[in-house]
């Protein structure tokens, strides 16, 4: 688990912008779980795990692939980076993203390679499952 940043800190997600004009503006304020598309919902979802935002991966996580709760961030656990590899829209509600996330836990480096399936409900989208690779 990592400290929160400021809105003018590099995102985590490691696009260039601004936390508050990246990740921040869908984890809070009034485009709250607005993502536009897979990939930008990947992103934040990523982020949010980087910032420990509990609350925001439940209400991205579909209903009925959800968990009832998420444990707090493991103490010690640092993120250290994401690469997105694929975003593929299967249909205008459907779609999925390939990505590595990278960090470091116990001076171990881990690697959680993913493809993530995606859905979009009443215009919203949200994170369904993924096959490990």
């Amino acid at each position: 688990m990592q400290k929160p940043i400021s809105g003018a800190s590099p995102c985590p997600c490691g696009h260039p912008a601004p936390y508050s004009d990246c990740c921040g503006r869908w984890h809070g304020g009034e485009r709250r779980l607005q993502a536009p598309d897979a990939a930008t919902l990947m992103r934040s979802r990523y982020s949010a795990f980087v910032l420990d935002l509990t609350d925001y991966l439940l209400d991205t996580w579909h209903p009925d692939t959800r968990p009832p709760a998420l444990p707090p961030g493991e103490a010690g656990l640092k993120w250290l980076g994401l690469e997105v590899r694929r975003h593929e829209q299967q249909d205008a509600d459907h779609a999925t993203v390939e990505f590595v996330a990278r960090s470091k836990l116990g001076g171990r480096a881990h690697r959680l390679h993913e493809v993530s399936r995606f859905v979009r409900e009443q215009g919203r989208w949200f994170y369904v499952d993924g096959d490990l690779r």
